[in-house]
């Protein structure tokens, strides 16, 4: 390889790295493990996956490093009469409320109104439940991380009873009930009425936060530019008919009525990534896991509020789903990386499933090829490895090709294993550097260990068949690391 084409190569790969930095820059998606996704593709899924889950509307927002990148409102608010879902459409939360709720909860914490481990009954008794005086050990932090032993809804069984199911503190059962005694103790600390403690959520959550239209108790705004709700199969549900909800329509209903947007709730999110609005105790005692729900390889764990995914205990994800008739949603967000998204529906469960889809076929890496071809890209460096380590030892002939491939194996391994790593941390935009900077020097060195291998060919210094291995496996390198590279752009 002559100095003309060695110097070409480098301007070449400068050049790329500059007008790549600023492509990326415009188009490009962080992903979790910090691979990109251009906003063409994430627009494609979203169109498909509607379709084929038959969503009427949604309303996204994708966060890379604290800020908002993508966001997206699609389809209708109101299919009867045509009317297109935009940036003013409001979705019921359903049980995202809980996350919000739980922070508003430590605000009182914090300002020494609530104990987390006082019992509840001290500040205000519950008579739906006197009968059982085990509900004289349910405090707040039981409550918040669904350890009190109610039921979901007391509504859900026959008797309409409220009740509980074990000692309160020994185990998990998901409670919308412990919730709402603690948004009547709230109300109750605060002397108010519903509408009070509604008022006391503006004053200090939503408004520093600039959440514009995030309420639990609808207004005038709300019943303006709120979506109309819809089953799995796209028929309209009408809410109107349904006790529990009319009986509700004045209630801070805290783990189930908030209603926002994509962008609004992207705030309040970006808000808990950066541990805005707590001290660094309360945030650590917001976070902490309470309920252990899934143990094992993804360890997942309820705290005051979220659930909370944690593979290995590496990267952690704070999340929560919700369900409500007519509506769904999801957030996840990883708070070391400053990323995260939202996802609102009008669609009963479905904004659940598309969330989860999202994630793992999309956000999570970036594509199953993506992955597969970093795979590849490994096996086929740690086989030269092996291969060539196997042969400089065993082998005396013609030991310059082998330790050139060797010297490829390694710096291939090296960038896959320093790719990987930085994915897993917040500052993965290098990665792209180091990446091309490790492809320049493998074409450097792979096209000079192809000449040698011609030369030996030609020669026969060394057997055919170790000269095809050698050549089968350095090709794969070069091809599945290229490859790598391309799906980087998709």
């Amino acid at each position: 390889m002559d100095q003309k084409f060695v110097f070409r190569l480098i301007l070449l790969f400068v050049f790329t790295i500059a007008f790549s930095s600023c492509h990326k820059e415009e188009t490009q998606i962080k992903t979790l493990l910090g691979t990109s996704v251009s906003k063409e593709r994430v627009d494609a899924f979203i169109d498909e996956q509607m379709q084929a889950l038959n969503m009427p509307g949604l309303s996204i927002a994708i966060i890379n490093e604290g800020e908002v990148v993508y966001h997206r409102v699609k389809g209708y608010a109101n299919k009867e009469r045509q009317i297109l879902a935009d940036s003013t459409t409001l979705f019921e939360g359903a049980s995202i409320s809980k996350s919000v709720f739980g922070f508003f909860a430590m605000t009182f914490v914090e300002e020494g109104l609530l104990d987390l481990d006082k019992p509840l009954y001290e500040y205000l008794p519950n008579p739906a439940i006197e009968h059982d005086e085990r509900y004289k050990k349910i405090t707040a932090r039981i409550v918040l991380s669904h350890r009190s032993g109610f039921p979901n809804w007391r509504d859900d069984y026959p008797e309409k009873e409220l009740f509980i199911q074990f000692e309160p503190g020994t185990a998990y059962h998901y409670s919308g009930e412990g919730y709402q005694y603690l948004a009547e103790v709230l109300k109750h600390l605060l002397n108010t009425n519903w509408a009070g403690l509604e008022a006391e959520f503006q004053k200090r959550v939503a408004i520093p936060f600039g959440l514009e239209h995030t309420v639990f108790i609808k207004n005038d705004y709300t019943r303006k530019y709120k979506a109309q709700p819809y089953d799995v199969d796209g028929n309209w549900i009408d809410k109107s008919k349904s006790e529990w909800w009319t009986s509700r329509d004045s209630v801070f209903v805290a783990p189930t009525t908030i209603h926002s947007e994509a962008i609004d709730f992207s705030k309040w999110m970006i808000a808990m990534m950066q541990e805005e609005g707590l001290s660094e105790e309360g945030f650590a005692e917001l976070y902490r896991p309470h309920s252990e729900i899934v143990s094992g390889l993804l360890q997942e764990d309820y705290t005051l509020g979220f659930t909370r995914l944690s593979v290995l205990g590496l990267s952690e994800l704070y999340t929560h789903s919700g369900n409500n008739d007519g509506f769904s949603s999801y957030f996840a967000f990883d708070k070391e990386k400053e990323w995260g998204f939202v996802v609102f529906t009008n669609s009963s469960r479905l904004g659940d499933q598309f969330a989860q889809n999202l994630t793992y076929r999309l956000l999570l890496s970036g594509s199953v090829p993506k992955l597969s071809a970093i795979v590849l890209c490994t096996l086929f460096t740690a086989l030269l490895l092996i291969t060539n380590l196997i042969l400089v030892f065993f082998k005396s002939r013609r030991r310059g090709i082998r330790f050139a491939n060797l010297r490829i194996g390694l710096l291939a391994l090296s960038c896959c294993l320093l790719s990987l790593v930085l994915m897993l941390t917040g500052h993965s935009g290098i990665v792209n550097y180091l990446y091309g900077f490790g492809v320049l020097l493998t074409v450097y060195w792979g096209w000079n260990v192809l000449g040698q291998i011609r030369a030996n060919w030609r020669e026969e210094r060394s057997a055919r068949i170790e000269l095809c291995v050698q050549c089968f496996l350095l090709a794969g390198v070069l091809f599945s690391g290229v490859a790598v590279g391309l799906l980087e752009q998709g």
